[in-house]
């Protein structure tokens, strides 16, 4: 019997920004009424899943730290993208947020380069030490220069989403798995 058991198989996670690739970006979104998924969402999320790919959510809520809303407002959101989600037979399998941001009035959420705040790359290097994803195969979607950089430092490849039918986007480029 090998003294310790093998590290589980690797699979390729699929990174995701929140507003303005999952959601339309409206700004500071944090309530269920102002939240409106992005075309083909939901669609791209179910077909990553059926491929065995890991879905991560990386966002940016520097909302909190300003005070806008709170932690509680922003997962109860997240609870209904998740129950959104599984009545369109997908699933995230996590989220990382950062409520950091440098002009945070909220002292506690003030930092002067918060780590996780992208274009730091740290929820996604927190995710790879978390899960057993292939940094390699891995592909990150954003809509903002800083998602790519965050991406990029990293190591983990980024698209520039500009916005349209997510699912046709990833389709156009060859990246859909095939259901």
């Amino acid at each position: 019997m090998p003294a310790s058991s093998p590290d589980p198989i690797q699979r390729p996670a699929l990174f995701l920004d929140r507003d303005g690739v999952l959601n339309e970006d409206r700004g500071y979104v944090h309530r269920w009424d102002d939240f409106d998924w992005i075309p083909g969402a939901r669609e791209t999320i179910a077909a990553f899943n059926r491929a065995g790919w890991i879905v991560v959510v990386v966002t940016n809520q520097s909302g909190i730290g300003r005070g806008y809303y709170t932690e509680e407002d922003m997962h109860a959101l997240h609870a209904r993208m998740n129950e959104e989600l599984e009545g369109a037979g997908a699933r995230v399998d996590a989220i990382y947020f950062c409520p950091e941001h440098p002009e945070a009035p909220v002292e506690r959420y003030r930092h002067p380069d918060p780590p996780n705040r992208k274009p730091n790359p740290g929820m996604i290097l927190q995710a790879l030490a978390e899960w057993p994803i292939d940094r390699e195969r891995s592909i990150l979607i954003g809509d903002k220069p800083s998602d790519l950089e965050a991406a990029l430092r990293a190591g983990v490849r980024g698209l520039l989403f500009e916005g349209g039918n997510l699912r046709d986007f990833l389709a156009k480029q060859d990246l859909l798995p095939e259901a």
